[in-house]
């Protein structure tokens, strides 16, 4: 019986893995490319078109 216990124990030993995780040699890169863009609108009332055309220095 004993026998038995240490043979399955053996067995199973022999059978299992062994993982090894060691770090990188040279350090991890990772390059975001991001482009942002924005558009602005603008719109303006016909009448507040002609009063800043009447009036260029306002601005």
């Amino acid at each position: 019986m004993t026998r038995m216990i240490i043979v399955s124990v053996l067995g199973a030993a022999s059978l299992s893995g062994c993982v090894n995780v060691s770090a990188p040699d040279k350090p991890i890169e990772i390059n975001l490319n991001i482009k942002v863009t924005q558009d602005v609108v603008v719109r303006l009332d016909g009448e507040a078109k002609q009063v800043i055309q009447q009036n260029p220095g306002i601005f």
